[in-house]
């Protein structure tokens, strides 16, 4: 069976890899890092064969696979070991996995932005094939044959003239003794479709028997011997500090051992702890109750004021105002102006909170000027470097193992909450777990940036829309990280602006300014989320102010298939880090999603009263996704959603039990964010506090799923974020259809949709 176990830090003999580049010609040493877990470094027995940093097999033929990448429930722990191993022609059943520790060596480690395959399904093919073809030589020497005539076949390596076969186990020994060869002087022959073992098939997680069976190991589930546990007071507004503290009844408490006072980090803060007042203790109930107890007087700083019903407001005055352009093209003033149909309408998103299922939460034990970490981190070496530089230590005196993280959602790239546990476990010289509460995780996120957006439109007496003006304002991400950021950023805009894929002559797009007053930043899907409402929601404003069947009417818009020309519209689009030429916007992709899930929803059947279909259409991650959602509404207003539709084009999908779960999890995430989910600020404070006024959606409205894939082998896109964006705008477009009202906010009011 496939297993997986953490493993230790390795020495590098030599050699780097780029960002996402396989590292090869070296070996991998067997000493493990200072006050490594002694069952993780025997987990990793010394291997034969170590032609590249994610691949080792011993003499028994025991493959083992490094998993550089964070499980949050993706899969991609699996997903990329799937990719190696077919093309090492590997039996998945001797395969072990093993989680890498945050080290540059492996590339890009952060789990964000649904990249993983993406960046590496490459990288591991190549590790793969590398790997085989070595194996190959090395039977080939062993028989006295020409390398040609040698195949490996099912952990095999055979030859084919004389049926010869010989295990990988029996062939590593001396394949460890040849040089690996440079990439570009490998002859790799890479598997076509019609051969692949793994890929493309829904292979269960190798996690999954630990999950079910309650042994996996969470970043919550790390225990150290001589631990201290800490809680920690925080200032509720963004900014403030600590004036004065007094301890003395949080010390009378059982069980605590010290209150240690963690400095502020000046705003913007960055990955950098907000500090606070922390309560160690023996075990985290005393820790929290000790924390109850203590007295603060607190200097709230800047944003004491800061009410987001004012600055909602502002935000949506700004964006009536002409902003910064970032897209033109043709006179878009000129033909709205005579326009037979003039369209406008006004659309907002609050902010909102990550709220995964396991809070934020690390161990870290200082011991000299070493430190190691364990944490459910999606970003380990952002981790590294945020210890490194708050404890002063040097880079490679700091390791951070990864644990398997529940839930993320892009919370868990940004390592503050690790940064509080070395600091503490310097201060107390013993190992310290910092576990945040759920009201803290509430209370002091990187928040979804809160969005107000005005679009207009020109349509002519056709019915075609003919003129095209978005304009979007909201706190940029950077703004966390750097003083005086008022404006977006490209890879902001990217997202469901700069990239309106819609066949009109003229368009202009602006962003407006907007300060910051909270830590923003990435969750998933990002600015799609705000951005896809709009765009999605006011084409479907068109179609009925033009007439016509939404679907058919976006199928107008999108025009011919055709590929984006972003040079010829002068406009700066990053395309998610990818190559525009591998990785065009291509309407044709868009269309073809629309028509697969408009053909499998039953779109256009008649449907009760107060019951209707919404559908989007978006692009993001690379990734094409239409949803179709079926909604009714009860006369008191109150929405339920009997089913969902998705139609994605992801690319090639590797696992597609995996990329099913993931856009079934979108849709319930999009449903949260449409019907109930939403932070707001009074006099500085977010006032939402748990799961009981943070609402997502229970398991009592979750609809009947069902996700159509677009079989295909363009090269992989993204897969855990694109399945977000469409659906709250479907919800809404569905919520017209049933009732002829147009919701324009978030959350859906139910007030709003009273029968009357």
């Amino acid at each position: 069976m496939t297993t997986i176990v953490n493993l230790s830090r390795r020495d590098v003999v030599k050699g780097i890899g780029g960002l996402t580049g396989l590292v090869l010609g070296f070996h991998i040493g067997s000493r493990p890092f200072p006050f490594a877990e002694a069952a993780a470094a025997a987990a990793m027995k010394p291997t034969s064969f170590n032609p590249n940093v994610y691949l080792g097999i011993d003499e028994t033929g025991l493959v083992t696979i490094v998993a550089h990448r964070s499980e949050m429930g993706t899969g991609i722990r699996t997903g990329l070991p799937m990719v190696l191993a077919d093309e090492l022609e590997a039996d998945w059943t001797r395969v072990k996995v093993v989680q890498a520790q945050g080290d540059p060596k492996y590339g890009d480690q952060n789990t964000d932005g649904s990249r993983s395959m993406r960046q590496f399904y490459q990288p591991m093919r190549v590790a793969g094939a590398s790997a085989r073809l070595m194996l190959e030589i090395a039977a080939a020497h062993m028989w006295g044959v020409d390398s040609k005539d040698c195949r490996a076949r099912d952990h095999m390596v055979v030859h084919v003239p004389t049926g010869r076969q010989l295990s990988f186990g029996d062939v590593a020994k001396v394949a460890a003794t040849l040089q690996v060869p440079p990439d570009d002087h490998m002859d790799l022959r890479f598997k076509p479709a019609s051969e692949r073992r793994y890929v493309g098939k829904p292979i269960p997680i190798v996690d999954l028997d630990d999950m079910v069976r309650g042994k996996a190991t969470y970043g919550i589930d790390v225990v150290l011997p001589g631990m201290k546990y800490a809680s920690i007071e925080r200032c509720p507004v963004y900014g403030g500090k600590v004036v004065a503290f007094d301890a003395t009844d949080a010390r009378k408490v059982p069980g605590v051992v010290q209150v240690v006072a963690i400095p502020e980090t000046p705003i913007p803060s960055g990955f950098n702890p907000l500090g606070g007042i922390a309560v160690v203790a023996s075990n985290t109930w005393a820790a929290q109750q000790g924390r109850q107890k203590l007295k603060i007087t607190w200097d709230f700083g800047p944003n004491a004021s800061q009410d987001s019903t004012t600055y909602r407001a502002q935000l949506e005055a700004t964006a009536k105002q002409p902003g910064h352009v970032v897209r033109n093209q043709g006179n878009v003033d000129d033909v709205i102006a005579s326009a037979a149909q003039h369209i406008s309408a006004d659309y907002f998103v609050p902010y909102y909170a990550h709220a995964p299922m396991e809070v934020p939460t690390a161990v870290a034990n200082v011991v000299g000027d070493h430190c190691e970490i364990w944490a459910p981190t999606q970003f380990p070496q952002a981790a590294r470097t945020t210890v490194a530089e708050v404890l002063g230590l040097l880079f490679e005196n700091v390791a951070v193992n990864v644990t398997l993280l529940g839930g993320a959602f892009g919370r868990k790239s940004k390592p503050d909450y690790v940064a509080e546990a070395a600091l503490l476990s310097r201060q107390l010289g013993a190992p310290v777990k910092v576990t945040w509460t759920r009201e803290d995780e509430i209370r002091h996120d990187y928040y979804h940036a809160i969005c107000a957006q005005h679009l207009e439109a020109a349509i002519a007496a056709d019915g075609r829309t003919t003129a095209w003006l978005h304009r979007t304002v909201f706190p940029a991400i950077e703004a966390t990280f750097q003083p005086d950021v008022i404006y977006g950023s490209a890879g902001e805009l990217q997202q469901g602006v700069t990239d309106m894929p819609y066949a009109i002559a003229n368009v202009r797009c602006e962003n407006g300014p907007a300060a910051n007053h909270v830590r923003i930043g990435w969750y998933r899907s990002v600015y799609n989320v705000p951005h896809a409402f709009a765009v999605c929601s006011f084409a479907d404003e068109l179609a009925h102010a033009a007439g016509k069947d939404p679907v058919e009417y976006l199928r107008q818009l999108l025009g011919d298939p055709r590929k984006l020309d972003f040079a010829a519209m002068h406009v700066d689009y990053p395309n998610y880090g990818a190559s525009l030429e591998t990785y065009p916007v291509d309407t044709g992709r868009l269309r073809g999603v629309l028509d697969l899930v408009a053909r499998n929803s039953e779109w256009g059947q008649p449907l009760p009263p107060r019951q209707g279909r919404g559908v989007a259409v978006h692009r993001s991650f690379l990734t094409y996704a239409a949803a179709v959602v079926h909604v009714a509404v009860g006369n008191d207003g109150q929405v339920t959603i009997p089913r969902v539709d998705v139609a994605l084009d992801c690319g090639l999908v590797v696992n597609p039990d995996r990329v099913r779960a993931q856009f079934e999890g979108a849709a319930i995430m999009g449903i949260s964010n449409a019907l109930f989910s939403n932070i707001s600020v009074k006099q500085g404070r977010i006032e939402q506090s748990n799961f009981s006024d943070y609402l997502v959606a229970r398991t009592d409205i979750t609809p009947q799923t069902h996700i159509h894939i677009v079989a295909s082998e363009a090269p992989p896109g993204g897969v855990g974020e694109p399945g977000v964006p469409p659906i709250a705008p479907a919800i809404c477009n569905a919520i017209f259809a049933a009732t002829g009202k147009r919701i324009r906010a978030l959350p859906i009011d139910p007030a709003l949709l009273k029968a009357t």
